[in-house]
């Protein structure tokens, strides 16, 4: 981290002393800004080196915990028996014959008429 702030604050101070002599600005102005874009960049630089370094570890983590799982799902499927599965389809198995149609039910019984 003390690296990419010092990087960074160096590399601000740089950039606006360089435009502050293009310019052609006083020397005094020039110093003076470039001490505020030195701490200004310096403070940006060390933020997005915290976001990077919070990136790459949650890739790690993230890298991690799925090798493990795939691990563990590798592990647990050597370890599971192989059974042959009930109704499993084959090619030597022919298909069920299909079911007999039920039986026609019997007309609805007719509601009594009403008597008046």
């Amino acid at each position: 981290m003390k690296f990419a702030f010092l990087i960074s604050g160096a590399l601000g101070f740089a950039l606006a002393a360089v435009a502050g002599f293009t310019a052609d600005r006083a020397m005094d102005l020039v110093l003076r800004d470039a001490a505020v874009a030195c701490l200004v960049t310096a403070l940006a630089g060390r933020w997005f080196w915290q976001v990077l370094d919070r990136a790459f570890t949650d890739t790690v983590v993230a890298r991690k915990a799925a090798a493990e799982a795939a691990a563990a799902a590798a592990e647990a499927a050597a370890a599971a028996p192989v059974a042959p599965v009930a109704n499993a389809k084959s090619p030597s198995v022919r298909p069920p014959a299909p079911a007999a149609k039920p039986a026609a039910s019997p007309a609805p019984v007719p509601a009594k008429a009403a008597t008046r």
